[in-house]
């Protein structure tokens, strides 16, 4: 049950439980839309305006949310003040990858304040991982301490991530194994930590604020320089698995004929449909997802590349596969892609759609739509930032 279908005030025997729990749900409530009315809180939550009004009150009081003018055209009567995220509490977040460390300032919201991007020349162990993470926090100190409080790191990982101590199992592309990231990071930051597999944050910003925002059921797949990964929204709630690893569709068997991959199958996704690969055929070494895109596009339309169009369309065709196994499987409401498969997909839609509507069954593929991830390059920044934000939406009051 999520906070926005829980009982109002039916949590607790003291009047301080409840106070908490309803601050928490206000909250929550704040954070997803990125702004409310007074009367659109009474409504969904079902407490009288003067309760709604005092707790508003002790939100802005800790600075966790403020209130601003309504927009007072077309409406009949007196408008109600609107509440919007505070701009005081931020969350830090770490995004390490084979070639680049990518730290991030995030307000509540969902709001992007600050990426920082740092290529590195060789893959980075977890302890220089820790390193280059600390130091790049520490320059970002300076920026935001004055006016800001940070209430803690979450960190994405391209691998898999324990659920209930955030031990890192593997993240293969990088080497790790066993690695106890977040209390090394702990230690070298002084902040609490938190940390997941990068796709199943990624699931969970988009189905939040993004492609997949009031939607029940979606599957989201991730490209990145570290392979795909995924997660998937099952009736209003993250598929999890009994450890926290379900979602892994960049291992779903895709050409029996194919290249071995490191977990000991051979032709799953991520070893035949790959970002490298696109690269190398557009002539490119490295480049990030708008510049990937846009060569990508230049070489595909009226054959004028051949080797991009042949390397697009085998990529397509192959990420086919898996959707038609995801269709069939889960039956979402919504195929969302994000990272290089989102600009793999930009390129020629209608061949992918035509692909996984041809090879899924006819009941199954019923009003399954196909859309490219909305947040772009801040999602993992934003789903990152959803685990430093859980211990303030769970309780306000612990924000003073």
């Amino acid at each position: 049950m999520t906070a926005e279908q829980a009982p109002v005030g039916g949590l607790g025997n003291s009047n301080d439980t409840v106070r908490r729990h309803n601050l928490a749900v206000l909250l929550r409530l704040v954070h997803h839309a990125g702004g409310v009315s007074r009367s659109q809180l009474t409504r969904q939550t079902g407490l009288n305006r003067s309760t709604i009004a005092a707790l508003v009150a002790e939100l802005v009081e800790r600075e966790l949310v403020r209130e601003t003018d309504p927009d007072s055209r077309n409406q009949v009567g007196r408008p109600s003040p609107v509440v919007v995220p505070g701009s005081r509490p931020l969350a830090i977040t770490i995004n390490p990858e084979i070639d680049a460390i990518t730290v991030g300032i995030v307000g509540l919201g969902g709001t992007v304040l600050r990426r920082v991007r740092q290529p590195v020349a060789t893959v980075p162990s977890a302890a220089e991982a820790v390193s280059i993470s600390a130091a790049m926090i520490d320059a970002l100190r300076a920026e935001f301490e004055l006016d800001h409080r940070a209430v803690g790191v979450g960190v994405a990982v391209p691998g898999l991530v324990r659920a209930h101590d955030s031990l890192v199992r593997l993240a293969p592309h990088l080497g790790w194994v066993d690695e106890p990231l977040t209390a090394m990071l702990e230690e070298a930051t002084g902040f609490s930590v938190a940390a997941a597999n990068d796709a199943r944050l990624g699931t969970r910003a988009e189905s939040i604020f993004g492609a997949g925002r009031g939607l029940s059921d979606m599957v989201y797949l991730n490209g990145g320089a570290s392979g795909i990964g995924g997660g998937a929204i099952v009736n209003g709630s993250p598929l999890r698995g009994v450890s926290g690893y379900a979602g892994e569709f960049g291992h779903t068997l895709v050409n029996s004929a194919g290249t071995p991959c490191h977990c000991g199958a051979i032709g799953c996704l991520e070893t035949e449909v790959r970002r490298s690969s696109l690269l190398k055929a557009v002539g490119l070494v490295d480049a990030d997802a708008d510049a990937l895109e846009s060569a990508l596009a230049e070489g595909y339309p009226n054959n004028t590349a051949p080797r991009v169009l042949a390397e697009v369309d085998r990529q397509l065709d192959t990420l086919a596969i898996t959707l038609r196994n995801t269709v069939n499987t889960l039956n979402p409401q919504l195929i969302v892609l994000g990272g290089f498969l989102g600009s793999l997909y930009a390129v020629d839609p209608q061949r992918l759609d035509r692909a996984v509507a041809a090879k899924s069954l006819p009941s199954s593929r019923d009003g399954v739509r196909i859309a490219r991830a909305e947040l772009g390059s801040n999602l993992l920044l934003i789903g990152a930032a959803e685990l430093a934000f859980e211990g303030i939406l769970n309780d306000p009051s612990s924000f003073s």
